[in-house]
C-alpha cells in the first residue's frame, strides 16, 4: 500500500482550515494552546506569534485579539499564515532557552515550547513584550529541536504591515525536506543506522531487523542472527527475550531453515507445562500492556510455520488473559493495575501486538472474529485521541502530554496492518495513517535522531510518573526499529 499523502500540506501539515494544539503543560498543570489560521496562498510565509511569557498578562490578550482578528478575515486577504501561542507561560515561572535538563520531566514549559516551535518550522516567530527569557536569541542563533534556526524578534505591538519581507526560515527548509521523503527513502535512512547489530535478544534491535528483511536485506541480517543457532537463547528469558526470538520466526519463515524455527518453538514453548497443556498465560507478562506485543506475535508466527493450533489457542487465550488485566472500561488499556494511566506505548503495544498477531492467525479459527473486534474496538478508541500532527500523546488522554514518537509508529503501523487486511475501513483509517506518517517523518532527522521517544519505562505508580518520563531527541534504538517497521509498512514490503 502505497501513501496517498497530500501534496500541499508541507509545513507541519496543517489542515486548511487551521488547527488547534495543546503542547504541553506549566508545572501547576495548566495546558499550553496553540492555534493556526490558514490563508488560501499555500506558499505564504508561516509566522508564529507567542504572548504570556511573563504570565497572564496584556500581552496575552494582544494575541487573543489578533488571532480573532486574522480568524474574521477571509483566507484570501490573510497576508500569511499564522500560529498564535497566546499564553506561552501560563505560571509566569523563569524559563530558559535552549532549555537544559530531561525534557519534560525538568524545565517542561521551556522544553514543551521549544521542541514544538521546531518541529512545526515556522519562517518567523514575533514575542509580543519585554520579556520573552531568550526565546527570541535562542531561535535565531541555535537549531530548535535539532531541526533548524528561525528568525525571531520581541515587539511591542502586533502589525504584520511593518514584517519586512519573509523568508522560507532554516528550520522550514528542513521539515520540507523531511516531509518530501518517500517511505523507502525513509527506510532507506533509517536502516543505515538501526538494525546493524543483534548483540541481546530483544525487540529492541528485533524489529529493524525483521524491517531491514521486508527490504529485502536479508543477506545482511542473517549474519547477525546466525551465531545464536549453536546458543541456548534461553538462558535469561524474559519478556523481552520472547520478543526477540520474533526475529528468528521472521528468518525461519524467510529461509526455510529449521534451526532457525527451533529457536522460535523453544520461546513459544514456555506457554506450556511439561505435559503440553496451556499455561493460564504467557510467563513474564508482569501485569503490564507490552505482553500482548512481547508474546502474541510469537506464538501467531510459530503456529502458522509448526501447522500446529495450540499456539493460535494460547495466542488467544493469552491476549483474553491480559484483557482482564489492563483494559479499562473506556477502551484504553492501562499500562498496569498499578496506575490507570493510558500510557502511550502501553496501548501502541496491544495495538501493534495484536495487529502481528492476527497477520498469522488462521481466519477460521474460533477466537479469530473476537480478536479482530478487539482490535478494532481499540483503534477506534485510539482514534478519538490523535492529535493535530497526527500523534498520538505519552498519556493518550491527558491534554498537553508530549506527543510521543514510538507509539505513533506503532499505532500507524497497526492501522495500516487493519487496512490491508480488511479490519478497518480505509476510507476512515487510511487518512489517520497517513497523518501519523506524516507527523513520524517531520520528527525524524535523516541521520537517525528523532524526536519524544520515550525512554524504556517499567511500571509506573501514578499518573504524574508516566507523564514526567524522559522523551529522547536522539538516536534511540526502539524508537527507530518502530518508524522502520512504519515505513516498510506504509511502502507496502511484506
Amino acid at each position: 500500500m502505497r501513501s496517498a499523502l497530500p501534496t500541499l500540506m508541507l509545513l507541519a501539515a496543517v489542515p486548511a482550515g487551521g488547527a488547534d494544539w495543546e503542547l504541553g503543560f506549566s508545572a501547576r498543570g495548566l495546558v499550553i494552546r496553540a492555534r493556526s489560521i490558514e490563508t488560501s496562498n499555500p506558499d505564504a510565509p508561516r509566522i508564529l506569534v507567542i504572548g504570556g511569557m511573563a504570565g497572564n498578562d496584556a500581552t496575552v490578550g494582544a494575541v487573543t485579539a489578533f488571532m480573532r482578528e486574522m480568524e474574521d478575515t477571509h483566507p484570501a486577504e490573510r497576508p500569511m499564515h499564522v500560529m498564535g501561542i497566546p499564553l506561552g507561560n501560563p505560571d509566569g515561572r523563569d524559563l530558559q532557552f535552549p532549555p537544559e535538563g530531561d525534557a519534560y520531566r525538568e524545565n517542561g514549559e521551556s522544553h514543551a515550547l521549544w521542541r514544538w516551535i521546531g518541529v512545526h518550522a515556522p519562517d518567523l516567530v514575533m514575542v509580543v513584550g519585554d520579556v520573552d527569557h531568550g526565546l527570541a536569541e535562542a531561535l535565531s542563533a541555535v537549531e530548535a529541536a535539532g531541526v533548524g534556526r528561525i528568525p525571531a524578534l520581541r515587539v511591542a505591538t502586533l502589525d504584520l504591515g511593518n514584517v519586512a519581507a519573509v523568508l522560507p526560515s532554516e528550520a522550514a527548509v528542513e521539515i520540507r525536506g523531511r516531509l518530501d521523503r518517500s517511505p523507502e527513502e525513509l527506510a532507506a535512512e533509517l536502516a543505515m543506522v538501526y538494525g546493524r547489530e543483534f548483540d541481546q535478544i530483544t525487540y529492541l534491535p528485533g524489529m529493524a531487523l525483521i524491517a531491514r528483511m521486508r527490504m529485502g536485506q536479508l543477506d545482511a541480517v542473517e549474519p547477525l542472527a546466525a551465531p545464536y543457532l549453536d546458543q541456548d537463547t534461553l538462558t535469561r528469558p524474559g519478556s523481552l527475550t520472547l520478543a526477540g526470538h520474533l526475529v528468528f520466526a521472521e528468518l525461519a519463515d524467510r529461509t526455510g531453515d529449521g534451526r532457525y524455527l527451533e529457536l522460535a518453538r523453544r520461546a513459544a514453548d514456555l506457554g506450556f507445562d511439561e505435559n503440553g497443556e496451556m499455561l493460564e498465560s504467557m510467563p513474564f507478562h508482569g501485569e503490564m500492556s507490552d505482553s500482548f506485543f512481547m508474546a502474541g506475535p510469537l506464538l501467531a508466527k510459530t503456529g502458522k510455520l509448526m501447522g500446529d493450533v495450540r499456539y493460535f489457542d494460547m495466542a488467544a487465550r493469552h491476549i483474553e488473559f491480559m484483557r482482564g488485566v489492563v483494559l479499562r472500561p473506556d477502551g484504553l488499556y492501562r499500562h498496569s493495575p498499578l496506575s490507570e494511566a493510558a500510557w502511550s506505548r502501553g496501548n501502541a503495544f496491544p495495538a501493534l501486538g495484536i495487529a502481528l498477531t492476527l497477520s498469522d492467525f488462521p481466519a477460521d479459527h474460533p477466537a479469530f472474529d473476537r480478536i479482530v473486534g478487539y482490535f478494532r474496538e481499540h483503534m477506534a478508541t485510539l482514534a478519538e485521541f490523535q492529535d493535530a500532527d497526527g500523534m498520538w500523546r505519552q498519556v493518550i488522554d491527558v491534554p498537553g502530554a508530549y506527543a510521543e514518537y514510538s507509539s505513533t509508529a506503532m499505532i500507524g503501523t497497526a492501522m495500516l496492518r487493519g487496512i490491508r487486511n480488511g479490519w478497518l475501513d480505509a476510507d476512515e483509517y487510511g487518512p489517520r495513517a497517513d497523518a501519523a506518517w506524516r507527523g513520524v517523518l517531520t520528527r525524524t532527522r535523516s541521520d537517525g535522531v528523532l524526536l519524544d521517544v520515550c525512554e524504556s519505562t517499567n511500571r509506573q505508580e501514578t499518573l504524574d510518573d508516566y507523564l514526567r518520563r524522559r522523551a529522547i531527541l536522539d538516536r534511540d534504538v526502539r524508537g527507530g526499529g518502530m518508524a522502520l517497521m512504519f515505513a516498510t509498512e506504509m511502502a507496502g514490503l511484506n
